[in-house]
């Protein structure tokens, strides 16, 4: 049995709530034609891309199709694509307490099949860092979630420092996941074709988003913060050649490089879901940075996810050891599961 790290939900409620008071968060809903999908429209601007029907689907059909692959749990996240980094600051903070909200209700319900990760208003670090606090010590959130850019910008461009340093004091993991939630991170017209959003601007996203945590110092300042990357790391771990050789040849002032050592020391301080459709890519990954740094996934309710990631792991050739040290072991450690 093994622990499914990288999983997404939306619980009906938040809909619910939406549709009866929508006004107050500055959210509601619509449904799109011709196969009455809901979606969601800001009062900023964004409008959303229909739910994936999965997304909303009854739990308990979520729960046998996971538990049919070997999957005793699930560590949900909602879709980073409505976080609505955009809204005013005072609107998202209610809007991320009615999401996680509606997420402890659907793990206390459900306490042996699911666990959680918070969300926050990362558009005001303080008040995200509040939430993190509020949902991991009072609703029993065992992390974090934050989108891979917030409206356009790469984290370790911003002042998070409130909010990194929560998890830290929380000792909770952090997981990064990319989004296409605002004009800047939107499917290019070079993206829009041919599945390369999923397959490549996602990647590329966290890529971005990682490289400058790791120049812009964040990964320094916070050595015990602990972070998830989805996706098998974007392409940082296929990349990590170029990014020590840029680090050493660039003028670190001009580009803002501060980081301490190369971009390749920090690997080892990430974590990374295995969610890589490809056998040899994930036994690359695992030689770049070992097993205890590899957590299973399945990106469940997209059309990339991977449908029995157990299957996965075992296709990769891992040992029935190695096995257990990335579908249950590194879960509990950085959740701390019971």
């Amino acid at each position: 049995m093994g622990i499914d790290v990288h999983a997404h939900y939306v619980p009906r409620r938040i809909l619910e709530k939406l549709e009866a008071k929508g006004a107050d968060y500055g959210v509601s809903v619509a449904t799109v034609e011709p196969h009455c999908q809901k979606c969601l429209e800001f009062a900023y601007g964004l409008k959303l891309r229909p739910f994936f029907p999965r997304l909303l689907e009854e739990e308990q059909t979520r729960i046998d199709r996971f538990v049919a692959t070997g999957i005793e749990r699930q560590i949900l996240s909602v879709w980073a694509d409505i976080f609505g980094y955009g809204m005013p600051a005072d609107k998202g903070e209610m809007w991320h307490r009615l999401m996680n909200d509606s997420m402890a209700d659907l793990c206390e319900r459900h306490p042996e099949r699911f666990s959680w990760m918070a969300s926050g208003a990362m558009q005001d670090p303080s008040r995200a860092a509040k939430e993190l606090e509020r949902a991991v010590k009072q609703a029993g959130a065992v992390g974090g979630v934050v989108g891979a850019n917030v409206e356009g910008m790469n984290l370790g461009d911003l002042n998070l420092d409130e909010y990194w340093a929560a998890a830290v004091e929380l000792k909770v993991p952090v997981f990064i996941h990319p989004s296409q939630a605002d004009q800047a991170s939107a499917p290019s017209p070079r993206t829009k074709k041919y599945g390369l959003t999923q397959i490549a601007q996602y990647t590329y996203d966290t890529t971005l988003t990682v490289g400058s945590l790791i120049m812009g110092g964040v990964m320094d300042k916070y050595p015990d913060l602990e972070v998830i990357l989805c996706h098998g790391g974007g392409t940082m771990p296929y990349l990590l050649g170029r990014f020590d050789c840029m680090h050493e040849r660039m003028d670190k002032k001009a580009f803002g490089d501060v980081a301490l050592h190369e971009p390749s020391h920090y690997m080892r301080r990430f974590h990374y879901d295995t969610i890589l459709h490809h056998p040899k890519i994930l036994r690359f990954l695992a030689d770049m940075v070992q097993v205890d740094r590899i957590v299973l996934g399945s990106d469940e309710s997209f059309p990339p996810a991977d449908h029995n990631p157990l299957k996965t792991v075992r296709d990769a050739g891992f040992t029935e050891a190695e096995i257990k040290t990335i579908a249950t072991e590194n879960p509990h450690r950085l959740f701390r599961l019971a």
